[in-house]
């Protein structure tokens, strides 16, 4: 019993601030619960509204998907070019790891701020520096064609810990490798497609299923920014949760809304552990082919 007392404070925490909240979500999905009212149970009628009666419902889920697709990947591919970045041995290069890590721990609250003094359609800085080479800049945050691209680049900032997970990956590959590239002549492209990215697959692999949790979680920077506007063009699918349960006080169904994201967080979660098989490749590991 002693390694579970030692270990005590986080089963407690986890119990009452993590699995029993999860779980009493799913009980009260099941019910018309106004928060200040009595609970009444109404089966799976939440469900049934979210999928038939509410438009907001289907478009917050398209908002969402929209920008995961262009989240995702850019994501990546910044965390990734970062990391080969600073890992070249050249001088000042703790100086430069830090300096692109400290965007990622400042407050949501105050990343909003940045971002909208630098996406201000009067005075913000982009549209400055725009100004200077002679282009008009749009008002990022009120125009539907440029909100949803502004949201994405604004949660680029945020990288740091992707950009060190990368990192790391790229430490532990052998430099042995790379060594014996060279002295069979390959040039650092063909080093990169055929060792590096091999080697940092699992790496990608995890920084994969967390940056799609994160897309579809998105909802600090757009509720600051231009509160869903403009036109529910950002209205995030977290958004639609939020708002259901603590501005309509519909408890019971937006505990309907988060657990349908749950499953479409857990079902792109396994699709992509079930296709890892097919890119993913751990050093030492032989398949027939």
């Amino acid at each position: 019993m002693v390694p579970f007392l030692f270990i005590s404070p986080w089963i407690i925490g986890f119990l009452a601030f993590t699995l029993g909240p999860l779980l009493f979500s799913l009980f009260i999905s099941f019910f018309d619960w106004p928060v200040v009212g009595e609970a009444t149970f109404v089966g799976l009628d939440n469900y049934k509204t979210m999928f038939t009666e509410d438009p907001l419902f289907w478009k917050s889920l398209w908002v969402t998907v929209k920008f995961a697709a262009l989240f995702v990947p850019l994501n990546i591919i910044t965390a990734l070019v970062l990391a080969i970045l600073l890992n070249q041995n050249v001088k000042g290069h703790s100086f430069f790891r830090t300096f692109f890590y400290l965007p990622s721990v400042i407050s949501g609250v105050a990343l909003a701020m940045i971002w909208a003094w630098v996406y201000n359609g009067e005075y913000g800085i982009l549209n400055y520096v725009l100004s200077l080479i002679g282009v008009q800049g749009p008002d990022w945050l009120n125009n539907t064609s440029w909100a949803l691209l502004a949201m994405v680049i604004a949660s680029l900032w945020g990288q740091g810990t992707m950009m060190l997970i990368f990192l790391a990956g790229l430490k532990g590959i052998p430099k042995e490798l790379y060594e014996a590239a060279s002295i069979d002549g390959a040039k650092k492209l063909h080093q990169f497609f055929k060792i590096t990215l091999p080697l940092l697959t699992p790496t990608i692999l995890f920084n994969l299923i967390t940056t799609i949790i994160t897309a579809f979680q998105q909802l600090t920077l757009a509720l600051l920014l231009t509160g869903g506007g403009p036109l529910n063009s950002t209205y995030f699918y977290a958004m639609y949760v939020y708002e259901n349960a603590f501005k309509y006080f519909k408890m019971g169904y937006s505990s309907a809304n988060a657990w349908f994201m749950f499953l479409i967080v857990l079902g792109l979660s396994m699709l992509v552990f079930k296709s890892s098989a097919a890119w993913v490749y751990y050093e030492g590991e032989v398949k027939n082919k």
